[in-house]
């Protein structure tokens, strides 16, 4: 997801609801049932252990086309905008994709932030992990961690995939841990519904 938070939120210091009429994509409103292997992937790749004053969540989506297809998508960290589209564009300060590496993300309007300041925490092409922090911006997802894996299955007989992208991050004074995560897994469905849909377009259209 994925810079969220801020500019007008910050001075009231709670987090405002994402606003439908302030953005042409729909916040996807579906939820992804897991089935009990499927939830391995949670208890296996998205360990967080966040603290009294932090949250932690998820969000899950099934995509009608391949691995390979979603993840050349979802590996481009200089270019977020692929299937994230509350990203406005998106600078790179070095030249190479590699752990470390930071993005400078400028977000479009309708999230109470501008800009967000993510570094890359792993990049892992066997296993097929991407987890990013926020290091800045002006967003209020402070310590904000997410990790986000993609796993290969069979849908309606066809190759698919199933994407799962979880999330740490404080609790700011003024909200709830419902608040926050309710704000953040909205963002995430909405990407996660954009990356649906532009991966199956590709597979339709390649």
């Amino acid at each position: 997801m994925n810079g969220v938070g801020g500019a007008g939120g910050a001075a009231a210091g709670k987090l405002p609801m994402v606003s439908h009429r302030r953005v042409q994509w729909r916040l996807a409103d579906e939820r992804c049932e897991l089935r009990e292997e499927e939830m391995e992937y949670i208890r296996r790749f998205h360990r967080h252990e966040p603290s009294s004053n932090q949250c932690t969540s998820f969000a899950a989506k099934h995509i009608k086309a391949p691995l390979h297809t979603v993840w050349s998508l979802v590996r481009r960290f200089d270019q977020p905008q692929l299937f994230k589209p509350f990203v406005r564009n998106c600078v790179m300060r070095e030249n190479i994709i590699a752990t470390g590496c930071i993005r400078e993300v400028n977000v479009q309007s309708g999230l109470p932030a501008t800009r967000s300041t993510e570094r890359l925490e792993l990049l892992d092409d066997n296993e097929h992990i991407l987890k990013v922090k926020f290091i800045g911006g002006d967003h209020m997802l402070k310590n904000y961690s997410s990790i986000l894996t993609i796993h290969s299955e069979v849908i309606d007989g066809q190759l698919g995939t199933l994407v799962v992208e979880s999330f740490i991050v404080d609790v700011l004074e003024g909200n709830t841990k419902d608040d926050i995560s309710y704000f953040i897994e909205n963002v995430l469905r909405c990407n996660l519904r954009t990356l649906a849909d532009v991966s199956e377009e590709r597979l339709a259209n390649p």
